[in-house]
């Protein structure tokens, strides 16, 4: 659990033998444009159990959180842009 504020990128959160196999709470994310989904934020809380995590977040009056879970795959990473032009590019499945 959390008992400070700590910036994370995405990567950073799965890498963590910490963080892995826990729910984590980020506030104040950045997210990915193509896939709209947190690549880093603020580290809240975290807990391998969801609801004793979501309960202290109530507690907190943390509402707006972002939470997922860590495993040790990294699935979104952030996208540098592309040269090639956008009817060029190929779109992932």
């Amino acid at each position: 659990m959390a008992k400070t504020t700590t910036r994370m990128t995405w990567p950073e959160l799965c890498r963590s033998p910490d963080l892995k196999g826990a729910w984590v709470a980020l506030d104040n994310c950045r997210y990915d444009k193509a896939t709209l989904q947190p690549v880093e934020g603020d580290v809240v809380d975290w807990d391998e159990e969801l609801v004793e995590l979501c309960s202290r977040l109530r507690e907190m009056g943390h509402s707006s959180c972002a939470i997922l879970f860590c495993e040790d795959d990294v699935y979104v990473e952030t996208r540098r842009a592309s040269s090639a032009p956008a009817s060029a590019r190929r779109s992932l499945p």
